[in-house]
């Protein structure tokens, strides 16, 4: 079941050094250290950075419990293609 989207709520922007800074509420929380922040004329748009890269989709499986099944098929033979 998908879960249910947040109503809006008002934040308080600060100061962080040189940056402006908001505190995002529990319910907003992205996944992840970093994110993506592009503007749609006056919004502001913040989206997860999301891993594009297979070896850390592959270190982010678990791994299988049960044995894989053996093939009945045997492998095709082989042909010079050129």
């Amino acid at each position: 079941m998908p879960q249910a989207t947040p109503a809006p709520r008002q934040v308080r922007l600060f100061r962080n050094n040189r940056n402006q800074a908001v505190r995002i509420p529990v319910e907003f929380e992205l996944p992840g250290t970093e994110a993506i922040i592009s503007r749609d004329g006056d919004r502001l748009i913040l989206e997860p950075v999301r891993s594009r890269n297979l070896s850390a989709l592959l270190d982010s499986w678990e791994p299988l419990e049960e044995a894989l099944p053996e093939g009945d098929d045997p492998p095709p033979a082989a042909r010079d293609i050129f």
